[in-house]
């Protein structure tokens, strides 16, 4: 089974946010905003209702980006291993 490596704290972002340069701060997986519940699900169900297409194909993880200087965000997609 697949892991994401930032989830699990195996690695960390090092994004910087193309506005002002700021690090941007890794606000977690995109599906935990979605779904307040979504934890108790198992991660396949949860992506399946993620609003991106083939995550669970690709093994992919998107998380949420945010600077919080200028409050520039993006979602990045983590390749699971």
């Amino acid at each position: 089974m697949a892991m994401c490596p930032v989830c699990n704290s195996l690695k960390e972002l090092d994004i910087s946010c193309p506005k002002c340069n700021t690090r941007l701060d890794d606000s977690g997986k995109v599906s935990d905003y979605l779904d307040p519940y979504g934890h108790y699900n198992d991660e396949e169900t949860v992506k399946m209702g993620d609003g991106y297409l083939n995550t669970v194909n690709n093994k992919i993880c998107p998380h949420l980006m945010v600077c919080n200087n200028c409050g520039y965000d993006v979602v990045k997609f983590i390749l699971e291993e």
